[in-house]
């Protein structure tokens, strides 16, 4: 159960979800956990569950859309814990409307934040991995990446985006013993999908093959597992945890 004892893992939009799930899972895991969003209160709530559990976490501020927030965040955790050992790109939003009628704004606040965010800060903490010779990048994308959805077009592009630097990424640091991945999740219960009307629920639950919707568990256990050993051997991939609503 600590066989990532000893590195350090920041995840982005810990907050709450997909995020909070995979900060509890790297912690139980034996990590020492960075966590990172814009709600300060949720951060300190998922610290305390952690260090109540008997890990380590501790919380910084981090909006991944300001450039400027994202190097501030990375000086900080570099600065506190002394390097990153993996790095979870989990913030996300999404802005969703007709194409026709989507404003340029909403456009590129998602993709500003979904991909250009997540490319960023990979780029601030790779450093502290190039030295280590050894880190893990595991990106969360979505199966609507994959297979794109109505009113989704900013959405889906950012996260389509996030798979092919996932891959380019993969190439440019295979050699320094650092692996690039990403997750795709298919429907996965959370504050995000939880506003959807129920007639979309269903009609999306009647295309998932296992016949339920996912768990942020599901996802943080694919997480683990890409930030583990076990994984050494697989870069440039995207896992798709979707119940079979996508077979890529």
């Amino acid at each position: 159960m600590n066989h990532l004892s000893g590195r350090i893992a920041l995840i982005t939009g810990a907050s709450q979800g997909i995020g909070r799930a995979c900060a509890l899972e790297l912690a139980k895991s034996g990590a020492t956990v960075a966590l990172a969003a814009r709600s300060a209160d949720k951060l300190e709530a998922v610290a305390t569950e952690i260090t109540a559990a008997g890990g380590a976490a501790r919380t910084y501020a981090l909006d991944v859309s300001s450039e400027e927030s994202i190097k501030a965040c990375a000086k900080s955790v570099l600065a506190d814990l002394g390097k990153v050992d993996i790095l979870v790109n989990n913030a996300g939003i999404t802005k969703d409307g007709l194409a026709l009628r989507m404003k340029l704004a909403d456009f590129d606040d998602v993709l500003r934040t979904n991909l250009t965010g997540a490319f960023l800060l990979t780029q601030a903490v790779i450093s502290s991995m190039m030295k280590g010779r050894w880190g893990r990048v595991i990106n969360i994308t979505s199966v609507v990446g994959e297979i794109g959805s109505p009113g989704q077009a900013n959405y889906a592009a950012s996260k389509a985006g996030m798979i092919g630097l996932t891959k380019s990424l993969a190439r440019e640091f295979a050699s320094r013993n650092i692996t690039i991945n990403a997750v795709a999740p298919g429907f996965i219960q959370t504050a995000m999908t939880d506003v959807l009307p129920e007639t979309h629920k269903a009609t999306i639950l009647s295309e998932i093959p296992l016949g339920r919707y996912g768990s942020d568990a599901d996802i943080a256990a694919a997480v683990a597992f890409l930030a583990s050993d076990a994984a050494g051997y697989i870069t440039g991939h995207t896992l798709d945890v979707n119940g079979g609503m996508y077979m890529g």
